[in-house]
């Protein structure tokens, strides 16, 4: 005789388990209210039973899907991975998974993501800086997703954001560098144009040198893509300049390398013919040779208290209170005092 295989319940967990349905509903959505005792007893139960939650209904019933969209310019940077990681550590704490989509820096990408995400059911959105048409917030505040910016704070913007003053940041370094005795700077940025973040670095460092009582606008520029080879053909071109820089700095430590390694095939030294700095703080910072003078950018942190904002107001309808964290000065080697004669 043939046995029929049913598909185990939320009530049959409940019954292994010795509690109530509503505990393991609570288990499975909010492990964090529940006792590490409890929601162990409940997860042997799942276990052994081979129940899987029957997510239509959940989201019938709740009109929720328990998941967070994140918008990231690229995964090929580190900075955006560790932040990301730690949001999604953190989500999952709270019983929400993450989805994640890359924008490639194309703001018509990064629209056509928000939509899609919005359309497979993201109750809130993570988005990097404020630099987009404010025709996607209007669709966001019609479906009433709620989003939070991060990777930038800006309190004037008039949406909420969990991050740093990119150009606090890079004006308290480059008055560090200045302090040095360095005349001649230079920056190696990423498209300032399409982002809020490097426009940002490099309004601090035009402001550092209006306060220093020099000319902001002899601030060399040169933009280009992300990447150590970039970085490393961007200084070669500021070096080969008949009046060549003593400080280079970087918008991220990536480029910073970059230009640290071309020093090295141009015989120049780091810092004793040219100081390089860098931004971001990531562990190549700290391995390279000489180590990266930069800015450290609290990428778990600002992570962890994004994820907590969005959930919070999820919960609660209240909306996401904006929070500024510090980005703190990393003096290393790659600085150093103006060369002599220069």
């Amino acid at each position: 005789m043939n046995s029929i295989r049913t598909t185990p319940t939320l009530h049959d967990v409940a019954i292994q388990s010795g509690v109530s349905t509503a505990t393991v509903s609570r288990c499975l959505n909010f492990p964090e209210q529940v006792s590490d005792k409890t929601r162990e007893k409940v997860m042997r139960a799942v276990d052994a039973l081979g129940y899987s939650p029957n997510f239509g209904a959940r989201v019938m019933a709740s009109q929720r899907t328990n998941t967070i969209g994140a918008i990231i310019p690229t995964m090929e940077n580190a900075v955006f991975a560790r932040g990301i990681q730690a949001f999604q550590e953190e989500l999952n704490a709270h019983g929400y998974t993450l989805l994640v989509a890359s924008s490639s820096y194309r703001s018509d990408l990064e629209e056509q993501q928000v939509r899609s995400l919005v359309a497979r059911g993201a109750d809130a959105l993570l988005l990097i800086g404020h630099d987009r048409n404010p025709s996607i917030y209007e669709f966001l505040n019609a479906q009433k997703v709620p989003c939070l910016v991060t990777w930038a704070f800006d309190a004037s913007a008039g949406r909420p954001s969990v991050g740093f003053d990119n150009r606090l940041a890079m004006r308290n370094m480059a008055k560090v560098v200045l302090n040095h005795g360095h005349r001649k700077l230079a920056l190696i940025s990423a498209d300032v144009a399409a982002n809020d973040r490097a426009r940002a670095r490099l309004d601090g460092m035009r402001d550092a040198l209006a306060e220093a009582g020099l000319d902001a606008g002899s601030l060399v520029v040169i933009e280009t893509p992300y990447g150590i080879d970039s970085g490393a053909r961007a200084f070669e071109k500021l070096m080969q300049a008949h009046d060549r820089p003593t400080a280079v700095f970087c918008g991220n430590d990536v480029l910073a390398v970059g230009a640290v390694g071309k020093a090295r095939e141009m015989g120049l030294g780091v810092p004793e013919d040219v100081s390089i700095i860098g931004f971001d703080d990531i562990e190549l910072a700290r391995v390279a040779y000489p180590k990266l003078t930069t800015v450290h950018v609290p990428h778990r942190e600002m992570g962890r208290r994004a994820a907590r904002a969005l959930v919070d107001t999820l919960k609660t309808g209240e909306p996401v209170e904006p929070q500024e964290l510090a980005a703190d000065l990393r003096l290393r080697e790659s600085h150093g005092p103006v060369p002599k004669g220069r």
